[in-house]
């Protein structure tokens, strides 16, 4: 019913680019707090990057910020996730993630998202 779908995932170079995204379906996203988590093997799950309903103070991990943006795209109902001067560590599964349809604001807390895609892997490597 609410469904989540990540794509754009593939193999880099480092320093190359690769834009990610979120198509959705059941809801609107502009009604919906969306973040992105990545998780490398043998790691945490991380959030990487979260846009609030209102668009106000998206949130970057310190090791993304400066090349990473994220966006919504209202006539595709998708959530873009733009990465550029991609490092080898870098590599992860990246998954998008919904809040419950009543939050409002960015969290990058595994357990605060409610609805998840199934994830697309992103490698980086020469």
């Amino acid at each position: 019913q609410l469904q989540l779908v990540e794509s754009g995932g593939g193999l880099v170079q480092p320093g190359g680019s690769l834009r990610l995204s979120c198509a959705a379906s059941g809801f609107i996203v502009e009604h919906y707090v969306i973040a992105w988590f990545r998780q490398a093997p043998g790691k945490e799950r991380e959030g990487v990057s979260c846009i609030s309903v209102g668009n106000e103070n998206p949130y970057y991990v310190d090791s993304v910020k400066g090349r990473v943006s994220i966006s919504r795209d209202t006539a595709k109902n998708t959530v873009i996730l733009q990465m550029n001067s991609l490092k080898p560590e870098d590599t992860a599964e990246y998954y998008c993630a919904a809040r419950a349809p009543w939050e409002y604001s960015c969290s990058s807390h595994v357990d605060e998202f409610l609805y998840w895609g199934q994830g697309t892997q992103v490698t980086v490597s020469s």
